[in-house]
């Protein structure tokens, strides 16, 4: 991280468990699943309503935004939680909840560190809302700026009211993407980029996401692998060798958070210790 971002971030890079990795068994997060709907098909992601997966884009339930009120306050009052976040089932931005819930949690717990993550389709649009909501982190998954690699990954798009497919669809995502890293962090968002490592599709091409994300303004880059579901379920998930290699090559270019455990859309508690980590099912989340 530049010396600007350090310093400029650092009160919540500090606290957050996914943003310092000596945090990452000390301090806890809360995400709420509010935001059902989609608004791209990924290849590789289905998405759920179960209480035995443990990945992204699964939860036990969905909330509604008082609902989820509510469970932060219970969460909050039983450990240490020092952010919460909104991560799915869908896309954050796709849902209206998404802004009913964080209006609400200013009110109500203005001192928790509010983050959210996205496909970043809609980024550029609801930037400087989020900054006006308090939103102090984003997280933005994107898996390619090669249009010609993002067909391999992308269905299709649903944008303004309208369904695009192939080259048109991925164009769209990349530019809307790149602008919305690029927008929230001027508008003093915290950014991480996740990139998800699919062997064979976007492994060589990682490297070149972190240096455009940089430029844009991202603050910090999670490189995860793939687990193969859906469309990509015959590919093999990228072994440790592979993993290790890119992260290395991201390194070098900007700061990557490696203690990542791919938590579902409900994850409660503290990720680095999985006795003290939770989702709506009320189990012990497993770690991959």
């Amino acid at each position: 991280m530049n010396e600007h971002n350090g310093s400029r971030f650092a009160h919540i890079t500090r606290a957050h468990p996914c943003f310092n990795e000596k945090m990452h068994d000390k301090v806890g997060r809360a995400h709420v699943p509010v935001a059902p709907k989609c608004n791209i098909f990924c290849n590789f992601c289905t998405r759920d309503i179960n209480n035995e997966e443990d990945r992204p884009g699964v939860a036990g339930c969905i909330m509604k935004p008082d609902d989820a009120i509510t469970h932060i306050n219970d969460v909050t009052a039983d450990g240490p939680i020092a952010v919460v976040g909104v991560a799915g089932p869908g896309d954050s931005l796709a849902n209206e909840e998404t802004f009913e819930f964080f209006e609400k949690l200013a009110k109500e717990q203005p001192d928790l560190i509010k983050c959210m993550s996205t496909n970043g389709l809609l980024l550029p649009k609801y930037a400087d809302k989020l900054a006006e909501l308090g939103v102090n982190s984003v997280t933005v998954t994107i898996n390619a700026i090669d249009p010609e690699i993002a067909e391999k990954i992308y269905s299709f798009i649903k944008y303004e009211g309208k369904v695009y497919k192939g080259r048109e669809a991925v164009e769209i995502l990349i530019k809307n993407q790149l602008e919305g890293v690029e927008k929230a962090a001027a508008n003093g968002l915290v950014v991480k980029v996740n990139s998800v490592l699919i062997p064979t599709v976007n492994d060589e091409h990682i490297v070149e996401i972190a240096r455009e994300v940089e430029k844009r303004g991202a603050a910090l880059m999670n490189v995860l692998p793939l687990i193969p579901l859906g469309k990509m379920k015959d590919l093999e998930r990228p072994d440790c060798m592979m993993m290790e290699s890119v992260r290395e090559q991201v390194e070098e270019i900007i700061p990557v958070f490696r203690a990542c455990t791919q938590c579902r859309a409900d994850a409660y508690g503290i990720p680095g210790k999985k006795s003290e980590d939770h989702h709506l099912g009320m189990t012990p989340q497993s770690h991959y």
